[in-house]
């Protein structure tokens, strides 16, 4: 299979998933939103995308010859939630999928953490896109936004998936975790 190219030459099929890695869960340190976090993670499905569904990413975000992190332009490193997956220790209904990853540097996606990408983007965060002068920015925002429009992202009701008994006792269980790691430390 070919694509053609802007030029409309043909140019071969490329694997596209040599530029997707999916994001790494996070590790218990002893913080208890590491904690929160991790305990959130274990439950998400994680869908792992195709080469064609990375390439039409890709392409949503103008980055069919470079791949590059999309909020900065910098090189990435890994693959961010564009929309988080936690807020206020709770569950978003977001999940581990393509619509809702982009490939980003490890500046930004650290800065960014659980804010809303516009919001950080354009805000006062330490390493935020505006605060570092990165140039470009409405134009960073304008991929972003058509790439957020696009494919509508998986959003569970955790709750209602499992039944609120079920629920209610998970979260029991984390409640329990932070209070003894509060105990211990």
């Amino acid at each position: 299979m070919t694509y053609a190219s802007d030029s409309g030459a043909s140019i071969a099929k490329i694997n596209y998933l040599k530029f997707f890695t999916m994001p790494k869960p996070v590790a218990i340190t002893g913080r208890t939103s590491s904690i929160t976090n991790s305990f959130i993670n274990s439950i998400i499905p994680v869908v792992v995308p195709t080469s064609d569904e990375v390439r039409a990413a890709l392409e949503i975000l103008g980055m069919r010859e470079h791949v590059a992190c999309a909020y900065c332009g910098d090189a990435f490193t890994e693959w961010d939630h564009l929309r988080p997956l936690v807020i206020d220790k709770r569950p978003t209904g977001y999940i581990s999928e393509i619509h809702n990853l982009v490939p980003a540097c490890g500046k930004c996606n650290q800065s960014k953490g659980n804010k809303h990408w516009r919001a950080w983007m354009f805000g006062p965060a330490k390493l935020s896109p505006l605060t570092r002068g990165i140039s470009g920015l409405e134009a960073k925002a304008e991929r972003l936004e058509a790439y957020e429009n696009g494919a509508p992202p998986t959003r569970l009701d955790f709750a209602a998936l499992v039944g609120a008994d079920l629920w209610t006792e998970h979260w029991e269980h984390h409640s329990r975790i932070i209070a003894s790691i509060m105990l211990a430390g």
